[in-house]
Protein backbone atom coordinates (compact mmCIF):
# COMPACT_ATOMS: atom_id res chain seq x y z
CA UNK A 1 0.00 0.00 0.00
CA UNK A 2 2.68 2.38 1.04
CA UNK A 3 4.70 1.99 -2.82
CA UNK A 4 1.17 3.05 -4.39
CA UNK A 5 0.87 5.57 -2.21
CA UNK A 6 4.62 6.94 -2.96
CA UNK A 7 3.86 6.52 -6.59
CA UNK A 8 0.78 8.43 -6.82
CA UNK A 9 1.74 10.88 -4.45
CA UNK A 10 5.38 11.41 -6.82
CA UNK A 11 2.93 11.62 -9.85
CA UNK A 12 -0.02 13.83 -8.52
CA UNK A 13 3.59 16.30 -7.42
CA UNK A 14 5.99 16.24 -10.53
CA UNK A 15 3.20 15.39 -13.40
CA UNK A 16 -0.51 15.31 -12.24
CA UNK A 17 -0.71 18.69 -10.38
CA UNK A 18 1.23 20.83 -13.12
CA UNK A 19 -0.89 19.65 -15.56
CA UNK A 20 -3.68 20.02 -14.36
CA UNK A 21 -3.13 23.57 -13.32
CA UNK A 22 -1.74 24.82 -16.63
CA UNK A 23 -5.05 23.07 -18.17
CA UNK A 24 -7.02 25.08 -15.60
CA UNK A 25 -5.26 28.28 -16.47
CA UNK A 26 -6.08 27.47 -20.12
CA UNK A 27 -9.78 26.79 -19.93
CA UNK A 28 -10.37 29.63 -17.17
CA UNK A 29 -12.48 32.12 -18.22
CA UNK A 30 -10.56 35.68 -17.58
CA UNK A 31 -12.65 38.11 -17.33
CA UNK A 32 -11.70 41.64 -17.47
CA UNK A 33 -10.84 43.01 -13.96
CA UNK A 34 -12.78 46.39 -12.92
CA UNK A 35 -9.81 48.58 -12.07
CA UNK A 36 -10.51 50.43 -8.92
CA UNK A 37 -8.75 54.36 -9.56
CA UNK A 38 -7.93 54.34 -5.54
CA UNK A 39 -5.36 51.13 -6.44
CA UNK A 40 -1.97 50.98 -8.49
CA UNK A 41 -1.88 48.00 -10.73
CA UNK A 42 -1.79 44.75 -8.94
CA UNK A 43 0.92 42.80 -8.11
CA UNK A 44 2.02 39.92 -11.40
CA UNK A 45 3.57 37.47 -7.98
CA UNK A 46 -0.36 37.30 -6.34
CA UNK A 47 -1.06 34.35 -9.61
CA UNK A 48 2.46 32.73 -8.66
CA UNK A 49 1.48 32.81 -4.92
CA UNK A 50 -1.86 31.57 -5.78
CA UNK A 51 -0.51 28.47 -7.88
CA UNK A 52 1.57 27.91 -4.82
CA UNK A 53 -1.06 27.61 -2.45
CA UNK A 54 -3.17 25.51 -4.56
CA UNK A 55 -0.71 23.51 -5.16
CA UNK A 56 0.31 23.03 -1.54
CA UNK A 57 -3.03 22.16 -0.38
CA UNK A 58 -3.89 20.17 -3.69
CA UNK A 59 -0.53 17.86 -2.86
CA UNK A 60 -1.69 17.33 0.73
CA UNK A 61 -4.55 15.13 -0.50
CA UNK A 62 -1.88 13.12 -1.87
CA UNK A 63 0.79 13.13 0.96
CA UNK A 64 -1.52 10.70 3.47
CA UNK A 65 -0.01 7.33 3.11
CA UNK A 66 3.41 8.60 0.86
CA UNK A 67 4.78 10.32 2.96
CA UNK A 68 4.39 11.03 7.04
CA UNK A 69 1.91 14.13 7.68
CA UNK A 70 2.36 16.73 10.43
CA UNK A 71 -0.16 19.42 11.70
CA UNK A 72 1.95 22.61 13.37
CA UNK A 73 0.83 25.49 14.83
CA UNK A 74 2.25 28.92 12.91
CA UNK A 75 4.68 29.29 16.05
CA UNK A 76 6.53 26.11 16.21
CA UNK A 77 10.00 25.06 15.30
CA UNK A 78 8.86 23.22 12.28
CA UNK A 79 12.42 23.56 10.35
CA UNK A 80 13.18 19.84 12.80
CA UNK A 81 9.86 18.54 11.15
CA UNK A 82 11.64 19.20 7.76
CA UNK A 83 14.62 17.49 8.32
CA UNK A 84 12.37 14.16 8.82
CA UNK A 85 10.69 15.06 5.50
CA UNK A 86 7.20 15.70 6.82
CA UNK A 87 4.47 17.38 5.01
CA UNK A 88 3.09 19.88 7.18
CA UNK A 89 -0.08 21.25 7.41
CA UNK A 90 -1.16 24.36 9.27
CA UNK A 91 -4.59 24.57 10.72
CA UNK A 92 -4.09 28.65 11.60
CA UNK A 93 -3.44 29.22 7.79
CA UNK A 94 -6.74 26.70 6.65
CA UNK A 95 -8.54 29.05 9.45
CA UNK A 96 -7.77 32.30 7.94
CA UNK A 97 -8.20 31.08 4.51
CA UNK A 98 -11.82 29.69 5.88
CA UNK A 99 -12.46 32.99 7.24
CA UNK A 100 -11.23 34.92 4.03
CA UNK A 101 -13.74 32.29 2.16
CA UNK A 102 -16.63 33.76 4.77
CA UNK A 103 -17.11 30.04 5.68
CA UNK A 104 -15.75 30.82 9.19
CA UNK A 105 -18.98 31.21 10.94
CA UNK A 106 -20.43 28.27 9.75
CA UNK A 107 -17.55 25.66 10.32
CA UNK A 108 -17.65 27.63 14.01
CA UNK A 109 -21.07 26.60 14.78
CA UNK A 110 -20.22 22.94 14.11
CA UNK A 111 -17.62 22.77 16.96
CA UNK A 112 -20.30 25.21 19.00
CA UNK A 113 -22.91 22.73 18.26
CA UNK A 114 -20.22 19.86 19.70
CA UNK A 115 -20.18 21.99 23.28
CA UNK A 116 -17.24 24.06 22.43
CA UNK A 117 -17.70 28.05 23.72
CA UNK A 118 -17.91 30.68 21.33
CA UNK A 119 -15.69 32.42 23.72
CA UNK A 120 -12.80 30.06 22.27
CA UNK A 121 -10.48 31.13 19.26
CA UNK A 122 -12.18 30.37 16.47
CA UNK A 123 -9.04 29.25 14.28
CA UNK A 124 -9.80 26.26 16.95
CA UNK A 125 -13.57 26.06 16.48
CA UNK A 126 -12.97 25.96 12.78
CA UNK A 127 -10.51 23.57 13.23
CA UNK A 128 -13.13 21.07 14.95
CA UNK A 129 -15.58 22.08 13.50
CA UNK A 130 -13.70 20.48 9.91
CA UNK A 131 -12.80 17.65 12.01
CA UNK A 132 -16.50 16.80 13.17
CA UNK A 133 -17.65 17.25 9.79
CA UNK A 134 -15.16 17.04 7.30
CA UNK A 135 -16.20 20.19 4.96
CA UNK A 136 -13.85 22.67 4.13
CA UNK A 137 -13.15 24.97 1.24
CA UNK A 138 -10.14 23.20 -0.18
CA UNK A 139 -12.11 19.92 -0.25
CA UNK A 140 -10.07 17.52 2.06
CA UNK A 141 -7.22 17.62 4.69
CA UNK A 142 -4.39 15.21 5.09
CA UNK A 143 -4.87 12.92 8.34
CA UNK A 144 -2.30 13.77 10.69
CA UNK A 145 0.74 11.01 11.96
CA UNK A 146 1.89 13.84 14.33
CA UNK A 147 0.62 16.91 15.69
CA UNK A 148 3.56 19.43 16.37
CA UNK A 149 2.47 22.87 18.73
CA UNK A 150 4.09 25.39 20.49
CA UNK A 151 3.16 27.16 23.26
CA UNK A 152 4.96 30.62 22.40
CA UNK A 153 1.76 32.13 20.90
CA UNK A 154 -0.83 31.22 23.00
CA UNK A 155 -2.14 28.46 25.75
CA UNK A 156 -4.69 27.76 23.83
CA UNK A 157 -2.92 26.02 21.57
CA UNK A 158 -2.28 23.37 23.87
CA UNK A 159 -5.79 21.96 24.76
CA UNK A 160 -6.78 22.34 20.55
CA UNK A 161 -4.00 20.13 20.20
CA UNK A 162 -4.59 17.77 22.79
CA UNK A 163 -8.22 17.66 21.68
CA UNK A 164 -7.13 16.87 17.95
CA UNK A 165 -4.18 14.07 19.51
CA UNK A 166 -7.70 12.46 20.75
CA UNK A 167 -9.66 12.74 17.86
CA UNK A 168 -6.95 11.97 15.24
CA UNK A 169 -5.33 8.84 17.55
CA UNK A 170 -1.99 9.80 16.87
CA UNK A 171 0.93 11.59 19.28
CA UNK A 172 1.57 15.26 20.07
CA UNK A 173 4.47 16.50 20.34
CA UNK A 174 4.94 19.92 22.44
CA UNK A 175 7.43 22.55 22.74
CA UNK A 176 7.30 24.36 25.62
CA UNK A 177 8.63 28.25 25.55
CA UNK A 178 9.32 29.76 29.11
CA UNK A 179 7.96 33.61 28.50
CA UNK A 180 10.03 36.01 28.52
CA UNK A 181 9.30 38.58 31.09
CA UNK A 182 12.43 40.34 30.98
CA UNK A 183 15.72 38.47 29.55
CA UNK A 184 16.02 35.40 28.08
CA UNK A 185 17.98 33.22 30.83
CA UNK A 186 20.73 30.57 30.06
CA UNK A 187 18.49 28.00 32.18
CA UNK A 188 15.86 29.03 29.73
CA UNK A 189 17.64 28.05 26.34
CA UNK A 190 19.43 24.33 27.70
CA UNK A 191 15.64 23.98 28.96
CA UNK A 192 14.41 24.40 25.48
CA UNK A 193 17.31 22.60 23.76
CA UNK A 194 16.77 19.40 25.57
CA UNK A 195 13.51 19.66 24.81
CA UNK A 196 14.08 19.71 20.89
CA UNK A 197 16.85 16.51 21.32
CA UNK A 198 14.03 14.95 22.91
CA UNK A 199 11.91 14.70 19.88
CA UNK A 200 14.10 12.84 17.55
CA UNK A 201 13.55 9.75 18.68
CA UNK A 202 9.95 10.11 18.28
CA UNK A 203 10.15 12.00 14.76
CA UNK A 204 12.35 9.19 13.65
CA UNK A 205 9.77 6.49 15.02
CA UNK A 206 6.75 8.16 13.35
CA UNK A 207 8.73 8.77 10.16
CA UNK A 208 10.49 6.40 9.87
CA UNK A 209 13.92 7.86 8.92
CA UNK A 210 16.83 8.52 10.56
CA UNK A 211 17.98 12.11 11.53
CA UNK A 212 20.28 13.85 9.21
CA UNK A 213 22.17 16.81 10.48
CA UNK A 214 23.03 18.03 7.62
CA UNK A 215 19.76 18.31 6.19
CA UNK A 216 18.80 19.75 9.09
CA UNK A 217 21.12 22.52 8.81
CA UNK A 218 20.43 22.84 5.17
CA UNK A 219 16.94 23.24 6.65
CA UNK A 220 17.74 26.32 8.46
CA UNK A 221 19.52 27.84 6.18
CA UNK A 222 16.74 27.94 3.40
CA UNK A 223 14.17 29.22 6.89
CA UNK A 224 16.81 32.10 7.46
CA UNK A 225 16.96 33.13 4.07
CA UNK A 226 13.31 33.14 3.22
CA UNK A 227 12.58 35.05 6.35
CA UNK A 228 15.22 37.50 5.88
CA UNK A 229 13.66 37.88 2.22
CA UNK A 230 10.33 38.66 3.82
CA UNK A 231 11.81 40.97 6.23
CA UNK A 232 13.72 43.32 3.04
CA UNK A 233 9.73 42.52 1.30
CA UNK A 234 8.12 44.25 4.11
CA UNK A 235 11.15 46.99 4.16
CA UNK A 236 9.96 47.98 0.61
CA UNK A 237 6.90 49.96 2.37
CA UNK A 238 9.40 52.06 3.64
CA UNK A 239 9.27 53.68 0.48
CA UNK A 240 7.36 56.46 -0.67
CA UNK A 241 4.55 55.74 -2.03
CA UNK A 242 4.97 51.98 -0.81
CA UNK A 243 4.71 49.30 -3.23
CA UNK A 244 2.37 47.44 -1.48
CA UNK A 245 -0.02 47.40 1.34
CA UNK A 246 -0.41 45.45 4.71
CA UNK A 247 -3.88 44.25 3.11
CA UNK A 248 -1.38 42.58 0.62
CA UNK A 249 0.78 41.51 2.51
CA UNK A 250 -1.22 38.94 4.71
CA UNK A 251 -1.98 37.39 1.69
CA UNK A 252 1.84 37.01 0.47
CA UNK A 253 2.59 35.63 4.36
CA UNK A 254 1.02 32.18 3.26
CA UNK A 255 4.37 30.58 2.20
CA UNK A 256 6.51 31.90 5.11
CA UNK A 257 4.43 30.49 7.86
CA UNK A 258 3.31 26.93 5.72
CA UNK A 259 6.39 26.62 3.79
CA UNK A 260 8.96 27.61 5.67
CA UNK A 261 12.19 25.81 5.02
CA UNK A 262 11.24 24.83 1.64
CA UNK A 263 13.10 25.98 -1.23
CA UNK A 264 10.04 26.88 -2.87
CA UNK A 265 9.46 29.77 -0.40
CA UNK A 266 12.60 31.23 -0.64
CA UNK A 267 12.50 31.02 -4.68
CA UNK A 268 9.09 33.01 -4.03
CA UNK A 269 9.88 35.92 -1.94
CA UNK A 270 12.82 36.64 -4.44
CA UNK A 271 10.59 37.03 -6.94
CA UNK A 272 7.87 39.29 -5.06
CA UNK A 273 11.20 41.16 -3.87
CA UNK A 274 11.94 42.25 -7.40
CA UNK A 275 9.08 42.94 -8.25
CA UNK A 276 8.74 45.35 -5.38
CA UNK A 277 12.32 46.65 -5.59
CA UNK A 278 11.00 47.67 -9.25
CA UNK A 279 8.18 49.38 -7.99
CA UNK A 280 10.05 51.31 -5.65
CA UNK A 281 12.26 53.02 -8.40
CA UNK A 282 9.41 53.31 -10.81
CA UNK A 283 7.28 55.13 -8.08
CA UNK A 284 4.58 52.79 -8.80
CA UNK A 285 2.57 52.69 -5.24
CA UNK A 286 0.02 50.51 -4.27
CA UNK A 287 -2.67 53.23 -3.55
CA UNK A 288 -3.19 55.96 -6.22
CA UNK A 289 -2.66 58.97 -3.77
CA UNK A 290 -0.82 57.96 -0.53
CA UNK A 291 -1.59 60.84 1.96
CA UNK A 292 -1.57 59.01 5.46
CA UNK A 293 0.26 55.57 6.43
CA UNK A 294 -0.99 53.33 8.86
CA UNK A 295 0.07 50.51 11.01
CA UNK A 296 -1.86 47.48 11.92
CA UNK A 297 -1.80 45.58 15.24
CA UNK A 298 -2.99 42.19 15.42
CA UNK A 299 -4.23 39.49 13.17
CA UNK A 300 -5.73 40.58 10.08
CA UNK A 301 -10.20 40.36 9.71
CA UNK A 302 -9.83 37.95 7.43
CA UNK A 303 -13.51 37.84 6.12
CA UNK A 304 -13.50 42.09 5.94
CA UNK A 305 -10.02 42.73 4.66
CA UNK A 306 -10.79 43.61 0.85
CA UNK A 307 -13.77 46.20 2.53
CA UNK A 308 -11.12 47.53 5.04
CA UNK A 309 -8.43 47.94 2.49
CA UNK A 310 -11.27 50.00 -0.14
CA UNK A 311 -12.68 52.36 2.93
CA UNK A 312 -8.78 53.16 3.51
CA UNK A 313 -7.65 53.44 0.39
CA UNK A 314 -10.48 55.78 -0.71
CA UNK A 315 -9.07 58.29 1.66
CA UNK A 316 -5.50 58.24 0.83
CA UNK A 317 -4.76 55.93 3.64
CA UNK A 318 -2.31 52.84 3.14
CA UNK A 319 -1.04 50.41 5.78
CA UNK A 320 2.27 50.31 5.68
CA UNK A 321 3.39 47.96 8.67
CA UNK A 322 1.59 45.61 11.14
CA UNK A 323 3.05 43.71 14.07
CA UNK A 324 1.37 40.46 12.43
CA UNK A 325 3.11 40.39 9.41
CA UNK A 326 6.34 41.60 11.14
CA UNK A 327 6.53 38.57 13.01
CA UNK A 328 8.14 36.04 11.02
CA UNK A 329 10.78 38.23 10.17
CA UNK A 330 12.17 39.81 13.74
CA UNK A 331 13.40 36.84 15.23
CA UNK A 332 14.78 34.95 12.77
CA UNK A 333 18.35 35.98 12.59
CA UNK A 334 18.66 34.35 15.80
CA UNK A 335 18.72 31.34 13.43
CA UNK A 336 22.79 29.72 13.19
CA UNK A 337 23.31 26.94 11.22
CA UNK A 338 26.83 25.91 13.40
CA UNK A 339 24.27 26.25 16.62
CA UNK A 340 21.15 24.96 14.97
CA UNK A 341 19.01 23.53 18.45
CA UNK A 342 20.42 26.95 20.73
CA UNK A 343 19.55 29.17 17.48
CA UNK A 344 16.09 27.49 17.02
CA UNK A 345 15.46 27.84 20.92
CA UNK A 346 16.03 31.83 20.71
CA UNK A 347 14.24 32.45 17.53
CA UNK A 348 11.09 30.72 18.50
CA UNK A 349 10.79 32.18 21.94
CA UNK A 350 11.70 35.71 21.54
CA UNK A 351 8.16 35.72 19.29
CA UNK A 352 5.95 38.93 20.17
CA UNK A 353 3.86 36.65 21.82
CA UNK A 354 5.96 35.12 24.03
CA UNK A 355 7.89 38.47 25.02
CA UNK A 356 6.73 41.33 27.37
CA UNK A 357 4.52 44.05 26.59
CA UNK A 358 7.57 46.30 26.83
CA UNK A 359 8.82 44.63 24.18
CA UNK A 360 5.81 45.00 22.11
CA UNK A 361 5.44 48.97 22.79
CA UNK A 362 9.15 49.29 22.11
CA UNK A 363 8.49 47.29 18.20
CA UNK A 364 5.57 49.19 17.62
CA UNK A 365 7.28 52.40 18.48
CA UNK A 366 10.15 51.62 16.28
CA UNK A 367 8.20 50.15 13.21
CA UNK A 368 6.23 54.13 13.86
CA UNK A 369 9.64 55.73 13.02
CA UNK A 370 11.36 53.52 10.60
CA UNK A 371 8.03 53.60 8.65
CA UNK A 372 6.44 57.11 8.81
CA UNK A 373 3.46 56.05 10.21
CA UNK A 374 0.65 58.49 10.83
CA UNK A 375 -2.04 56.55 12.55
CA UNK A 376 -2.45 53.08 14.33
CA UNK A 377 -5.85 50.81 13.97
CA UNK A 378 -5.51 48.34 16.77
CA UNK A 379 -7.86 45.15 16.00
CA UNK A 380 -9.18 43.74 19.45
CA UNK A 381 -9.14 40.37 18.33
CA UNK A 382 -11.86 38.45 20.59
CA UNK A 383 -10.42 34.89 19.21
CA UNK A 384 -6.54 36.12 19.82
CA UNK A 385 -6.35 37.40 23.91
CA UNK A 386 -2.58 36.85 24.34
CA UNK A 387 -2.56 39.61 21.37
CA UNK A 388 -5.09 41.60 22.23
CA UNK A 389 -4.02 42.51 26.30
CA UNK A 390 -2.63 45.46 26.95
CA UNK A 391 -3.69 47.11 23.68
CA UNK A 392 -5.41 50.10 25.42
CA UNK A 393 -2.22 50.81 27.72
CA UNK A 394 0.00 50.69 24.24
CA UNK A 395 -2.64 53.11 22.35
CA UNK A 396 -2.10 55.54 25.10
CA UNK A 397 1.52 55.46 25.26
CA UNK A 398 2.23 55.56 21.19
CA UNK A 399 -0.31 58.81 22.18
CA UNK A 400 1.63 60.39 24.57
CA UNK A 401 4.80 59.39 23.48
CA UNK A 402 4.62 60.09 19.42
CA UNK A 403 1.27 62.08 18.92
CA UNK A 404 0.02 58.59 17.07
CA UNK A 405 -3.66 59.02 16.57
CA UNK A 406 -5.06 55.24 16.89
CA UNK A 407 -8.68 53.83 16.69
CA UNK A 408 -9.88 50.13 17.98
CA UNK A 409 -11.98 47.64 16.25
CA UNK A 410 -13.63 45.23 18.14
CA UNK A 411 -13.74 42.15 15.81
CA UNK A 412 -12.85 38.54 15.32
CA UNK A 413 -10.19 36.90 12.73
CA UNK A 414 -12.33 34.50 11.57
CA UNK A 415 -15.85 34.60 13.20
CA UNK A 416 -18.36 37.04 11.37
CA UNK A 417 -20.82 36.94 13.63
CA UNK A 418 -18.89 39.49 16.31
CA UNK A 419 -18.24 41.80 14.16
CA UNK A 420 -20.54 44.84 14.18
CA UNK A 421 -20.69 47.04 10.86
CA UNK A 422 -22.58 49.79 12.66
CA UNK A 423 -19.97 50.43 15.30
CA UNK A 424 -17.03 49.78 13.58
CA UNK A 425 -18.23 52.35 10.44
CA UNK A 426 -18.91 55.20 13.87
CA UNK A 427 -15.36 54.23 15.09
CA UNK A 428 -13.55 54.53 11.99
CA UNK A 429 -15.22 58.11 10.81
CA UNK A 430 -13.86 59.36 14.02
CA UNK A 431 -10.64 58.03 12.59
CA UNK A 432 -10.74 59.67 9.59
CA UNK A 433 -11.53 63.21 11.15
CA UNK A 434 -8.70 62.87 13.63
CA UNK A 435 -6.44 62.21 10.35
CA UNK A 436 -7.48 64.14 7.95
CA UNK A 437 -7.79 67.59 11.02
Amino acid sequence: MYLIKNLQYHFMKDLGLPALMRFSQRTKKRRPKKLDTCFGPPLTSTGRLKEIMTRHYLLSRYAEGARPVAWVTSGAPVELLRAFEFYTFYPENHGALCGAQKVGSELCEVAEGKGYSQDLCSYARIDLGVCFSGRTPVGKLPKPDLLFASNNICQTVVYWYKVLAYHWKVPLILFDTPYNFKDIADSDISYMVGQLEEMIPVLEEVSGKEFNYQRFQDVIRLAKEASLTWGEVLATMKARPAPMTIFDAFGHLAPIVSLRGLPVALNYYRVLLNELNDRVKKGIGAITDERKRLMWDNIAIWYKVRDLSNRFAERGMNFVAATYTNAWAETISYLDINHPFESLAKAYSLVILNNNLNHRFELMERLVKEYGVDGLVIHSARSCKPYSVGQYDIKRLLMDRLGVPSVVIEADIADSRVFSEEQTRTRLEAFFEAMEA
